[in-house]
């Protein structure tokens, strides 16, 4: 059986779809996306060809089964604003030198 079909799945109080369990990073994505208030209203339509293999690869590499959920958390992945690199580079040199980390 595969992989994803062997996936339990649950619904998902916060966003109102289902998901496959463990999903961590599609909630996290999604309530991120909610809390800034990219999901208020949804009243746009989209459309557009892409390849097959890509949406394969996509909702494979994600748990995703729905289009428009597939859409929704890409779209959301670009729009929610990511400052790891700045972060990373403002805080270099921060940590002190003797910590032991444990490993």
């Amino acid at each position: 059986m595969a992989k994803a079909a062997q996936k339990k799945q649950v619904r998902s109080k916060q966003l109102g779809r289902s998901q496959p369990l463990g999903g961590a990073r599609f909630r996290a994505v999604m309530k991120a996306a909610k809390e800034s208030g990219l999901l208020e209203e949804k009243t746009t339509r989209i459309g557009g060809r892409t390849s097959a293999q890509l949406i394969a690869q996509a909702k494979q590499q994600t748990g995703i089964e729905g289009d428009t959920d597939l859409i929704e958390f890409a779209l959301a992945n670009v729009a929610l604003k990511d400052d790891f690199a700045k972060t990373f580079r403002e805080t270099k040199g921060t940590v002190d030198p003797t910590l032991k980390l444990g490993f």
